[in-house]
């Protein structure tokens, strides 16, 4: 189904929001992404890192009313939120959990759907249309992010349920995989600097914007360092999706290569986007969750990694 015309709730997310004067001024100093990039047409991905430049959360950030909304792995709402506002004490800005306050579709092949809501969303990732009180987020080709408010929520899910079948969260995981979109979720917080997941290949880490949290780290990396891990994607045959997290091994070490960063089920197959060290990469024998677990198969990424396209933002 993932390669067909759907609709399906992202549960597996929150919406954090910060409102005020002052909020896109305080986020420029926190977050990876430019936030003079956004406006009613333009989105983007981004990260939070701590000042070792590790990744605390990734998210999507669009344009709201007063302010903007973050939308990322549920689990990181409620300590992001408690330790943005540490930093928040001297900003005229708000921050809340708005979780209850939205409701959000993935919708994949169907923007005949979107224009008969209302929204003529261009075709550009990161493009966005608003209409009604909705809001459309193209976040890649052919796949599109819907904001409900939750109000309104009832209403459109039986507009989309009469034009297109309910998919799940794993179908619409798997467009995120194919799309090569790594993210953070509670147990890799803290385990990558945004390059490790190829966030910066994807619109989510500018390079021109000037100092935020862990930005030291993260353009020592892009323009001195060498990228040790990478993410990947793989594929194995099997029925059990493991967990973010779950190590991966390689007989060139004696411990863990890798981390998976998301998976999802096709057919008879697990795809899923996974860090991995360059050595482990180049040998090829890669196996989930043990030296002697299931063989993982390389695939291929619908980007190319290129740092002269990767700065400007």
């Amino acid at each position: 189904m993932a390669d067909s015309s759907f609709y399906c709730p992202l549960s597996h997310e929150g919406v954090l929001a910060v409102r005020g004067v002052d909020a896109s001024k305080f986020l420029q100093g926190q977050l990876t992404c430019n936030l003079d990039y956004l406006s009613e047409a333009k989105a983007t991905l981004g990260a939070r890192c701590t000042q070792k430049g590790r990744m605390q959360s990734s998210f999507r950030i669009v344009l709201e009313g007063d302010g903007v909304l973050l939308a990322m792995a549920s689990e990181l709402v409620e300590p992001q939120l408690l330790d943005l506002k540490k930093y928040a004490v001297f900003s005229k800005s708000k921050l809340t959990d708005e979780s209850a306050a939205w409701v959000r579709f993935g919708l994949n092949d169907a923007d005949a759907v979107l224009t008969n809501l209302g929204l003529a969303l261009a075709d550009d990732t990161d493009a966005v249309a608003r209409a009604n009180d909705l809001i459309a987020i193209r976040v890649s080709p052919a796949r599109a992010e819907l904001w409900v408010r939750a109000e309104q929520a009832a209403d459109v899910q039986a507009r989309l349920a009469a034009q297109l079948k309910e998919g799940s969260l794993n179908d619409w995981l798997l467009g995120q995989i194919r799309a090569g979109i790594g993210q953070v979720f509670a147990q890799t917080r803290e385990e990558f600097i945004p390059q490790m997941i190829n966030l910066q290949a994807v619109g989510g880490v500018s390079f021109k914007k000037g100092c935020y949290t862990g930005q030291e780290i993260v353009a020592r990396m892009q323009y001195l360092g060498k990228l040790k891990r990478r993410q990947y994607h793989l594929s194995l045959t099997g029925d059990d999706v493991p967990a973010p997290g779950t190590e991966l091994f390689s007989p060139v070490h004696g411990s863990a290569v890798g981390n998976v960063v998301v998976a999802a089920r096709a057919g008879s197959n697990i795809e899923m986007l996974a860090v991995l060290t360059a050595d482990a990469v180049e040998d090829g024998n890669i196996h989930l969750g043990a030296p002697d677990g299931a063989a993982l198969q390389l695939g291929e990424l619908p980007y190319t990694l290129d740092a002269k396209l990767e700065t400007q933002r």
